[in-house]
């Protein structure tokens, strides 16, 4: 289900995808740039590809691969801007005399190369990924920084990429919009392969009932994730793991959570979840 098939939220339509030539609060040119070569770029591309092969036909789990990581990038993407909205402190960029415009540069790329070590393996993939996405970033950043850049943008996407992982804990920002950015992709459409293939564990079934996520300007906190679904199954992705992935973050006090359950032709046994 595209976007613009959703039901609309009753706080409108939110955040969902990243438009490059939208107004942010941040400066974009630079992320831009780096965001046309990726889409351009045949080894990344063909990662994206080649990653979903262990997850999803391999070991039957959720989408993996090209889709999951332009929907993550998009989530990252607008949750950074929502979180610099509301003046929200990014250290990554700054503590390595980085610029500003580097901040949206670390989260795009850690977005977009988090997942390749899934064509090693879907066990431990966190860690794979690392050599990998270090030898891809060896190969691009020369293309927009001199070598001291690089060196130290590469350390802030690599370690942004490793702490996707809940065993690792996040020392930066951008680092903690990752984690955070990677379970809102939770609509029924990542589960979509594996539930056609016959796929029934816990990840797939609490995707199918999860109908749209929106990220919106917030009230008490910066950022308030709106999460529509439809049967009480979509709670385990809302409490296990999105609360995972915010737990120790940095951004649990930055965002706010609430889960509706829209199925108005079922008796709801959850009406309202807020984390």
């Amino acid at each position: 289900m595209s976007d613009t098939q959703h039901p609309a939220s009753p706080h409108g339509e939110g955040k969902r995808v990243y438009d490059p030539h939208g107004d942010h609060h941040f400066p974009d040119e630079r992320v831009n740039a780096v965001l046309e070569f990726v889409e351009h770029d045949e080894e990344i591309q063909t990662y994206l590809e080649a990653q979903n092969v262990n997850a999803v036909d391999r070991k039957r789990y959720n989408d993996h691969g090209a889709k999951h990581i332009e929907i993550v990038r998009n989530r990252a993407l607008c949750l950074y801007d929502l979180l610099k909205a509301g003046q929200v402190d990014f250290n990554g960029a700054r503590q390595q005399g980085l610029d500003e415009a580097d901040e949206a540069v670390i989260v795009a790329l850690a977005a977009t190369l988090h997942d390749i070590g899934h064509v090693v393996h879907r066990d431990h993939h966190a860690y794979y990924s690392i050599p990998l996405a270090a030898d891809v970033l060896d190969r691009i950043l020369p293309e927009f920084y001199d070598v001291a850049e690089t060196v130290r943008l590469k350390g802030e996407v690599l370690h942004a990429i490793l702490c996707h992982h809940t065993e690792e804990t996040p020392l930066t920002t951008e680092a903690g919009v990752i984690r955070v950015a990677d379970a809102l992709d939770m609509e029924r459409g990542r589960s979509r392969i594996p539930y056609e293939q016959g796929g029934r564990g816990i990840n797939t079934l609490s995707s199918q009932a999860i109908n749209r996520v929106s990220l919106h300007e917030g009230e008490a906190s910066p950022v308030m994730v709106e999460i529509a679904m439809t049967n009480a199954a979509g709670v385990y992705q809302v409490d296990n793991l999105l609360k995972a992935k915010l737990k120790g973050s940095g951004l649990e006090d930055d965002i706010r959570i609430v889960a509706v359950n829209t199925n108005e032709t079922t008796e709801q046994l959850v009406e309202r979840i807020e984390l």
